[in-house]
């Protein structure tokens, strides 16, 4: 069974920092490509940051110079470190693993990170 677990999610006061994590299993997590997310309510989910399994890595313009994304195959782990934060940045943040052939994806449940004075 496939399980992808978001963790690290919370509140956080504008200008703070979190750092998320996304634990997979059932997988072999090495050859998925990965992606962070994230979505309000009334909105379509968006993407924040992709790490490709090379390590290769994108992000969104809302995300350039503020968030890291990295992972660490050995134990199948993604994470998204978040720096200067803003309201605008509050989300439910989801953990996504592609691969292309063949075409396989999963979504995690999601972590609720709530930037607020």
């Amino acid at each position: 069974q496939v399980q992808l677990v978001e963790s690290g999610g919370g509140l956080v006061q504008p200008g703070g920092s979190l750092r998320l994590s996304c634990a997979a299993s059932g997988i072999i997590f090495s050859i998925y490509d990965m992606a962070w997310y994230r979505q309000t309510p009334g909105n379509q989910r968006e993407l924040v940051a992709t790490i490709t399994t090379n390590g290769g890595t994108y992000y969104e313009d809302a995300a350039k110079g503020r968030f890291t994304a990295s992972r660490d195959n050995d134990k199948n782990m993604v994470l998204l470190q978040m720096n200067s934060l803003t309201p605008e940045d509050t989300a439910v943040y989801y953990c996504h693993a592609e691969r292309r052939f063949p075409s396989l994806s999963f979504w995690g449940r999601g972590t609720q990170v709530t930037v607020s004075s």
